[in-house]
């Protein structure tokens, strides 16, 4: 791990992002405060946050990857996706109404989730491992948010990826729905889905946009993690990365993805 930030600056850096979640209020870039800031200093930030979302009882119920597209890794500069853990309070039902107020500037992406039976632990995962450990692969559609402003409020600079990575990877909540399957009777990368926002067709993607396969970034995340001890559990949800662009979304607004043959997942925000 390469740090360059003490304790005890992670841990106030991750008190802002837990009360500017709680208050809505955006905060500056971290890595303009802190120039010398490293990913994993970004991801000791979240580890940070996370302990005090379970000190309020929150658990982990899955994980999130992100920047799994190559363009969305070349606007950030970086090689690889990131990750976040998927908390229980950022799970919602799907077919009802979503409070925005709960949000600062959500954004809707489509993606599939995979539903873990066996747990995956790194290193050497394969893509033909997560397939033997997933029970179902389902429709999703993920809400990301940002604690830390996308852009500078006076230079209009976009936040790099260490603060990205600080801010839950931007992950905010997941509303599942459609028709679960079994991962080795359908090909997965042909999987697509149509993205609406008020009847209009916003966005449109195929699976395979995420690494060729989706489960390729299952396999990514468990061996990503595997260093730190930690794995993949049984039960988990975890969300293998949008195959469109972010849609943004406002009070009033409803939000359909329709997978075809997978059915669909709606959700409107008030």
């Amino acid at each position: 791990m390469t740090t360059n930030l003490d304790d005890r600056t992670i841990a106030t850096l991750a008190r802002q992002l837990y009360d500017a979640r709680k208050s809505r209020t955006q905060l500056r870039h971290f890595s303009k405060q802190h120039p010398s800031m490293t990913i994993d200093d970004g991801y000791a930030i979240q580890r940070a946050w996370v302990g005090l979302e379970q000190a309020d009882g929150h658990a982990i119920v899955g994980r999130k990857i992100g920047l799994t597209s190559r363009a969305m890794q070349q606007a950030s500069q970086i090689d690889e996706p990131d990750f976040a853990p998927l908390m229980s309070d950022m799970v919602f039902a799907a077919g009802g109404e979503i409070a925005i107020d709960r949000f600062i500037a959500p954004r809707i992406e489509v993606e599939l989730a995979f539903v873990l039976g066996k747990p995956l632990k790194g290193p050497g995962v394969t893509l033909f491992d997560v397939l033997a450990a997933t029970e179902v692969v389902t429709p999703a559609i993920e809400i990301i948010d940002a604690r830390i402003e996308q852009l500078d409020r006076e230079t209009k600079q976009m936040r790099k990826v260490f603060d990205t990575i600080s801010d839950f990877a931007a992950n905010a909540g997941i509303v599942t729905g459609g028709r679960p399957v079994r991962p080795h009777d359908i090909d997965l990368r042909w999987v697509g889905a149509l993205l609406h926002k008020n009847g209009v067709v916003e966005e449109t993607g195929l699976a395979a946009g995420v690494l060729n396969h989706p489960a390729n970034g299952i396999a990514w995340l468990a061996n990503k993690i595997a260093p730190y001890g930690e794995s993949l559990e049984p039960g988990q949800i975890v969300l293998a990365g949008s195959f469109t662009r972010p849609v943004f979304a406002a009070r009033g607004d409803t939000l359909h993805a329709d997978y075809g043959p997978l059915g669909s997942v709606a959700f409107r925000f008030v």
